[in-house]
């Protein structure tokens, strides 16, 4: 066969596995489609139908076809963590700054605790430290992938669950807003280099200064301009960041958080971000299961990502109630929270891409952290759900 029709059947497989399972099977309750992506990702990558049919994974995912989908994936989600950068809204987090810092801190800060704890026990044995991690990068890592909320998944559960423009809806979003900005500094932090310092301050600086000039222009050109600039601008913040050690990823973030939402139709630009996970986002899931790995043992790397859910739901749901407890929230309301914000999925799945791509982490405990955020994220639909109803004509009250 030719590399196109070898191509053509890895995409085939991509986006039919995925769909047909979610569809035959009814699993949006507990598993939305991006899981489902996610998991077969996992199952046609090497780990399992590659062991178990070595022939099946050489023809399909041969070097030159896994070459190209590693092409759609990185540009694929460079979209997608644009688009979470440009949805997110400053003025209200600012404008209700107290209860937003201390609840979005609080939810950062606990988990983030016990995921580094987690990650001390973890480096006790060999094996989860990525050969150019250091011990304060790979336990600051770990931890915050424990910490981090995915905003965009988070954007579409609470869409499905009828309050994502319900003012309960708007709290939650400002809450993993602030975190979500907290998670891409501490990535950053993670990744700085000291041999690499140079470039990336002269990154920053060329960064702010272009800011400044974008932004002046967004304001007098189409909103048809607007779209072909902005990605032109999210290029070109992509390379700049990975040529200064920072990664694509930080660069894309920072392209979209520097512009306003409101510069874009939101009907435009919900359909955009929606057809970014229909017809892209697919070919990322598979590179990531590609990328699974279990020479270790299954047992050990389940049992590491048992340890790592438990740390991450804890902490989540031990920082909401706290912040619950101090600003006398109504009985019943961090449960809730604080289940929405332990939702990991996709941005959690691109900042331990981001550690594994540094060798910060091993594939090992990437695989371990892939589980835990599949794990998350399907809890979080069957416990909201019937919780949510009970909190009554509280979703609709502005707090």
């Amino acid at each position: 066969m030719t590399p196109t029709e070898v191509f053509l059947i890895a995409v085939f497989l991509i986006f039919s596995v995925p769909y047909l399972v979610w569809r035959l099977a009814r699993t949006e309750y507990y598993a939305p489609l991006v899981v489902v992506q996610i998991l077969c990702g996992i199952l046609l990558g090497p780990g399992i139908l590659g062991a178990a049919f070595p022939g099946y994974y050489a023809f399909v995912f041969n070097p030159q076809t896994v070459a190209a989908l590693n092409g759609i994936a990185w540009w694929g989600v460079m979209l997608f963590v644009w688009i979470a950068g440009i949805e997110l809204d400053l003025r209200q987090a600012w404008a209700r700054r107290g209860e937003t810092s201390i609840t979005a801190g609080l939810a950062l800060g606990a988990p983030l605790l016990l995921g580094s704890l987690a990650a001390l026990v973890m480096l006790r044995f060999p094996g989860w430290a990525g050969p150019r991690g250091s011990t304060v990068q790979v336990v600051l890592g770990i931890g915050m992938a424990c910490a981090v909320t995915a905003l965009p998944i988070l954007v579409l559960l609470m869409a499905k669950l009828d309050i994502l423009r319900q003012p309960f809806g708007q709290r939650i979003l400002r809450y993993a807003s602030l975190d979500d900005i907290a998670i891409w500094a501490v990535l950053a932090l993670i990744l700085l280099d000291w041999q690499r310092v140079g470039r990336q301050a002269a990154f920053l600086a060329i960064f702010g200064i272009a800011s400044w000039a974008l932004r002046r222009l967004m304001i007098r050109i189409s909103p048809m301009d607007r779209w072909y600039v902005g990605l032109i601008w999210l290029a070109g913040c992509g390379f700049l960041a990975d040529w200064s050690g920072l990664h694509f990823m930080v660069g894309a973030f920072l392209a979209g958080a520097v512009l306003d939402a409101g510069w874009f139709d939101r009907e435009q630009l919900d359909a955009f971000r929606d057809h970014v996970l229909l017809a892209v986002m697919p070919v990322f899931f598979l590179s990531t299961g590609l990328r699974t790995q279990w020479d270790m043992g299954g047992v050990a790397v389940f049992a590491v990502a048992a340890l790592l859910l438990a740390a991450s739901t804890a902490g989540k749901l031990a920082g909401v109630h706290l912040a619950g407890r101090l600003l006398g929230w109504a009985r019943g309301e961090a449960t809730v929270i604080g289940w929405l914000l332990q939702t990991k999925a996709l941005i959690m799945i691109i900042f331990a891409n981001v550690l594994l791509d540094r060798q910060i982490i091993t594939r090992e405990t990437f695989t371990a952290l892939l589980l835990m955020a599949v794990g998350s994220t399907m809890l979080t639909m069957p416990i909201v759900k019937p919780r949510l109803r009970a909190l009554g004509d509280l979703v609709g009250r502005v707090q």
